[in-house]
């Protein structure tokens, strides 16, 4: 089971409190988290890619392990403590001003 955080405005999209605990199929990336995510709640479709595109939505952040994961490929596999389920898959709502 991969453990996913997700930032407050989309457990409230979800109905959901606290994080959530996916099974994913075949090798864990981003995008077959996301997959996963969005079949699970598809009222979250549109909120964290692009429905066209399915690229990631400005202001969405993915980070694991302490590192950023947002640049890299949606299809890179996840590291090992995420898969094992020992570190949570973090989904992070941007912040930009001045």
């Amino acid at each position: 089971m991969i453990q996913v955080v997700l930032p407050a405005h989309l457990r409230t999209l979800a109905r959901v409190d606290g994080d959530v605990k996916l099974e994913v199929q075949g090798e864990a990336t981003q995008r077959s988290v996301l997959d996963a995510l969005e079949t699970k709640y598809p009222m979250l479709q549109g909120a964290i890619r692009d429905h066209v595109t399915q690229q990631r939505r400005p202001y969405i952040r993915f980070f694991a392990c302490s590192e950023d994961l947002s640049h890299q490929s949606p299809d890179a596999p996840l590291p090992d403590q995420v898969v094992a389920g020992t570190e949570p898959f973090f989904i992070v709502g941007a912040i930009a001003g001045g």
